[in-house]
Parts: C-alpha cells; structure tokens; sequence
C-alpha cells in the first residue's frame, strides 16, 4: 500500500466507525481485533499527551498486562459534544497493522466503549499495545548505569528497528528518546507511529512526493526539514537516530533550540556551515533562500563529544549528523559500522529490569515534580523559576519571565495545522513545558506529544 492509496482509505474510515472496525478485523487476519475496554482493570497511569492518556491494565480474565492508550480527539479537547477516531491513530494502526518485528511496538488490538458523553451515540476508542517497562528518556533522567555494551545493544538494536522499517517504506518521522521503548526481556521497541508515513518510488524524478515539513520533535528535527525541504526521505529517521545514540553519552538531548531558527543555528554551529559546497542543492530550498546563515561555521560535533572514549562511536555519530541528507549513512550502513565490531559485543538490555523498577519519562517526570513542588512551596512560596534546560533542570542563561510558569521538561507544545490537515499535531519549540496555570500542590496540564 503506497502513501496515496493509504490516504484514501484513511478518509473512508475516518468518515464510518462501523467500516473501521471491519477493517481492522478483515486486515488483520485476527490479530489485531477490536474488543470492549471493559475487559480490561486500569492499574496505573503511564503517559499523558496531546493525543491521549497511556494507561498500565491488566486483561481480567487472562491477566496479561498491557499498554492502553485513551485517545482524545481535537473536538474533544475543544469541548465539543462529539467523537471520532482521530486520523493520527487511524494512519498509526494501519501501519502498525503492516509491520511485525521484534523491535517495533505490537498493537494487539482496538479496544472501546459508547460514550457517556454522548448518550451512547458515538464511541470512545483505544489503542492496546504491548506493556514496555522503560523508555530510554526515562532511563537516561534517572542515570541508570548503562555501560558500553548495554549502549551497543540500544543503538544496534534501534537501527534494526528503521533498517525494518525503511525496507518496508515507511518514515517514522519522530524518533527521539521518549520513543524508544524496552521491556523486561530486553528487547527494544520503536514507538508512536501517529506521523509515520507510507512513501512510494517516484517513476519520474521531478515527480517525487513531497511531504509536510511539520514533523519531528524540535531537538531531533534535521536541517532538511527545518529548511522546509518537501521532497524528504528516510535520511530524516538516521538524523534522530544520531541523536539518540549521542544522548546515551550525553543523557540530555545534544541540540536544545528554542524554536526553528535557533534549532538550526545550534546545528550549524555544531555541524558547520550549510553550504551549497557541503549540500548540492540546497540553495533551491525556498527557506535557505530566505534565512541569513552563517557561511563560516566549522563544524565541531568531534570536539563536543570528545569526553566519549570511544572514537568509533563518535565517528559513528558524526556520520549520521551529516547536514547533506546524501551523505548521512543509512540504517544498514550503520549497523556495518566498526563500532559494532569492536569489543565487547552489544550487550542483553535485560538487565536494565534487574531493580524491578519502571523507568518511564511520564513516571519519573511526576516525582520529580512532585519533589520539587515540596521544595518550592514550603511555606506558600514558589521558590523557582522558569527557563529550565534539558532533563538536569539547569536553568538556561537568560530565561524570561513568562506569562505562565513552568518547570523542567522537555519543550512548549503548541497546536499547528500539520500533516493531517486542521487536525494538526503537537511539536515541541522550547526548553520549558506550558502549563495551564501552576497552583501551589495544585494539579498542572502539560500538553506533552510522547505517548507510547
């Protein structure tokens, strides 16, 4: 299935409940099947983000543990009295439903029940994945020991996942370390498929598809999309890969814009100068034409990774951080890279589970929160500011005052019109997140886009 014929099956689900369910049924050769959410005991929350809540559950009767994950639609969150299934989870589930491999996340099914809210004239839908006990974001927050071998696993073990991946023409289009998943066997699993896509051979060149530019987490987003490139491909996936295996060094995100300008000045300041002599080509991109870069950047990515002591995974950072989509490696090119030769071996990731304790970002965000918020109102008074940085909450140089507070975490979330259309998606343009309005011990809504 080509990204158009998917388009248009998207568009006639979307528009019946009823075909949707006959679809998942008919496609999935039972696999995948829909079944009443009922049949399942909540046990605690896991994740919360724009496009719903992820809920830890057991299956009452066989008492397997899952993942489920509440979806809430745009009129939803709008109040409006009406639900469908939102399109993000629709393209996610017929992708999901294509793909089965030990390292992307496996959909069991669509669970769901009649709305309350609408006197059981529509559905509330589910999506029951999987139960992972970590996720990489989680585990790097909380500097669990992950020695080199442990390393080699993640990384080898996540380009398994894209080299699947891009085999079978699909673009994740949001890798970042929230979404890399590990359970307790230790196998690793690729996450939230809601802005993959489906991409097809052009049979003429100047007929290649073009894509929207509104994907990608901001710290994970490479150039050519920043520079609004539309004619993208699966080099997209190895720019977050590269910087994902940089933060297993570096625990914290390598590159922290504070929105598309910025992002794309900490990359040239890191990567060098994006010259027509480094990148054929991109001086047609409309947004090079029309943004002032600097033209004299020398790239220093070597030198901010010199603590790593290992050279061959520096260089292997370096090649996938390569500004020219052209020239950055492919997933199979870079799982034939010395750093997986050398010794010792990638390792079994299973012992990251040997403590028994669930590292997952949205788990240890809340107590870290909970933490601070006992230390900055002891005795009614908000001791702390906004503008923090990064996972460490180092607060960054310079941080303004806002209109709304904040405490560290990963970005802003804002809504946009993005690769579906009015429904848009949520992307991240900062260092702090946007809370509704923080109270002393009083709950906070943080729009955060890493679900499962």
């Amino acid at each position: 299935m080509d990204d158009c014929e998917l388009d248009l099956l998207v568009k006639e689900l979307e528009s019946d409940q009823t075909e949707l369910f006959k679809y998942i049924d008919r496609e999935a050769e039972k696999k995948t099947t829909t079944c009443p959410v009922e049949d399942y005991e909540k046990i605690t929350k896991v994740g919360q983000g724009t496009f719903g809540e992820v809920f830890k559950v057991q299956h009452k009767t066989t008492k397997e543990i899952f993942a489920l994950k509440r979806l809430r639609t745009e009129k939803e969150t709008e109040g409006l009295d009406s639900f469908q299934f939102p399109v993000t989870a629709l393209r996610e589930v017929i992708i999901l439903q294509m793909l089965r491999h030990e390292n992307i996340v496996r959909l069991h099914g669509i669970c769901h029940r009649r709305s309350l809210n609408t006197n059981g004239s529509r559905y509330e839908f589910y999506l029951l994945f999987e139960f992972c006990d970590h996720d990489l974001a989680g585990l790097l927050s909380q500097k669990v020991d992950i020695n080199l071998s442990v390393k080699k696993g993640i990384a080898k073990q996540l380009l398994t996942g894209i080299k699947f991946l891009h085999d079978n023409n699909v673009l994740h289009r949001d890798l970042k370390a929230s979404n890399i998943l590990i359970d307790r066997s230790g196998h690793l699993k690729i996450a939230d498929f809601g802005l993959a896509r489906v991409t097809i051979t052009p049979w003429r060149q100047d007929k290649r598809p073009q894509y929207t530019a509104m994907v990608v987490t901001l710290w994970y987003r490479p150039p050519e999309i920043l520079l609004m490139d539309r004619n993208y491909g699966k080099p997209v996936d190895l720019w977050g890969v590269g910087c994902i295996i940089a933060e297993l060094w570096t625990r914290c995100p390598l590159m922290q814009g504070e929105n598309e300008l910025n992002q794309l000045k900490l990359i040239i300041n890191l990567c060098g100068s994006i010259t027509p002599a480094v990148w054929p080509g991109v001086e047609h991109l409309e947004s090079y034409k029309k943004t002032k870069l600097p033209m004299d950047t020398r790239r220093t990515l070597r030198d901010r990774l010199a603590s790593i002591p290992i050279p061959s995974a520096v260089d292997l950072i370096d090649r996938l951080l390569v500004c020219n989509p052209s020239r950055r490696l492919t997933a199979e090119q870079a799982l034939a890279h010395e750093f997986f030769q050398e010794d010792p071996p990638p390792g079994d990731l299973s012992c990251l589970s040997q403590g028994g304790v669930s590292f997952l970002e949205y788990i240890t965000n809340n107590r870290a929160r909970q933490q601070q918020h006992q230390q900055q109102y002891r005795g009614g008074q908000y001791r702390g500011g906004p503008g923090y940085r990064g996972r460490g909450g180092i607060p960054a140089a310079g941080a303004a005052q806002n209109q709304v507070e904040s405490i560290p975490y990963k970005g802003i979330a804002i809504q946009l019109d993005g690769p579906l259309g009015s429904r848009g998606f949520c992307r991240w343009i900062g260092p702090m997140a946007v809370y509704s309005h923080l109270k002393p011990l009083g709950p906070s809504v943080c729009h955060h886009s890493s679900m499962l």
